[in-house]
């Protein structure tokens, strides 16, 4: 945090030194904390003009806030920050990672929530994600679990609370961090490659203007 005082010394030098203390906190609360943080812990979250202040310390290192389930913040990329280190190429997952990551969202979130049993817009699932689920004939056994320790020591995936079965995986806290935007665009994604013919699907493609027929390829 010492490093960023220059950064943020015009933001914080009007402020008392109270309301620059609660301002920092609520920063350091919400992009160091590995679960979002609720709104009454902290007065820099609660009081809005010094969440505002957070917003724009944020704003300056390409992060933004993020609220979480209506009482907690987390911090993440903005929204024109994550597009331009797309295009740039830039990918801190492997393919493998990659690809276990997205048959857990897929087993947990996608599938429940283009059946129904899932609803709203949270990456919270009470159906976990099997290990014979993740099992396919590209992945080896050892790599994939290597994955999922990365995947896990990462925040992106946890284990479920059910460990009856043996052991299964749910969505991480890391995945609080997408923004509103970003978080529809990649359930949106994983639903159409879960249930292409489901009535979720054909609204999603309805939705961005994708006419595609029931048992087309998408």
């Amino acid at each position: 945090m010492t490093d960023h005082h220059a950064l943020f010394d015009p933001l914080l030098q009007d402020l008392s030194d109270r309301s620059r203390d609660e301002v920092l906190a609520a920063f350091s609360a919400v992009q160091y904390a590995a679960h979002p943080v609720a709104e009454v812990q902290l007065a820099g979250l609660r009081d809005v003009t010094l969440r505002r202040q957070v917003q724009r310390m944020l704003k300056l290192i390409g992060r933004t806030l993020v609220h979480v389930d209506g009482t907690h913040w987390t911090a993440g990329y903005d929204d024109d920050i994550a597009a331009s280190l797309a295009a740039q190429g830039w990918q801190p997952l492997s393919v493998i990672d990659r690809a276990v990551l997205v048959l857990v969202l897929i087993h947990s979130v996608a599938i429940p929530r283009s059946e129904g049993i899932l609803t709203g817009d949270s990456w919270k699932s009470a159906r976990p994600t099997t290990v014979d689920e993740l099992r396919t004939t590209r992945i080896s056994g050892e790599e994939r679990r290597l994955a999922l320790q990365r995947l896990r020591a990462a925040g992106l995936i946890q284990l479920s609370g059910d460990h009856s079965g043996g052991p299964s995986y749910v969505p991480g806290p890391q995945l609080q961090r997408l923004t509103p935007a970003a978080r529809r665009r990649l359930q949106d994604q994983l639903i159409l490659a879960a249930a292409p013919a489901s009535p979720i699907a054909e609204a999603i493609r309805a939705r961005h203007g994708v006419p595609v027929e029931v048992g087309e390829e998408v």
